[in-house]
């Protein structure tokens, strides 16, 4: 591995992790306070930890190609997005086949980080298809 790698990895890394502790903060809080008497089906932690897993393999994917010498990263970012996006399904298949009786939280709990998640991936992957 190249040190440029290794350099975009730790830094991307880093902003995954300060994000990741900042969205979780907000996010429990929230819960605590307006959403305390609700019983979710995952735990945020799991939420947020496939968010972190998901989005740290797309950008290391491309960050990869990029580092040796693979200049065209457009299909590798569609591919990881098709391929989060059935890692979600799958993720939430127990939660759609529990036929929950409270789908406004859940589903808000699970697509609100991921939205923001997806936003930041684009933001920083945007560096690498611009240079293409």
């Amino acid at each position: 591995m190249n040190d440029l790698f290794k350099k975009r990895e730790v830094n991307f890394l880093i902003q995954l992790l300060i994000l990741s502790a900042l969205l979780f903060g907000i996010h429990s809080y929230l819960n605590y306070h307006f959403a305390k008497d609700v019983v979710l089906f995952f735990p945020l932690w799991q939420i947020y930890l496939f968010h972190i897993i998901t989005v740290l393999i797309i950008y290391t994917l491309i960050n990869y190609r990029d580092s040796i010498g693979k200049t065209e990263v457009f299909n590798a970012f569609i591919l990881g997005m098709l391929l989060k996006m059935i890692l979600t399904m799958v993720f939430l298949l127990p939660w759609i086949l529990s036929k929950p009786e409270q789908k406004g939280f859940d589903l808000a709990n699970f697509f609100i980080p991921y939205f923001l998640y997806l936003s930041f991936e684009v933001f920083t992957i945007t560096k690498f298809l611009q240079k293409s």
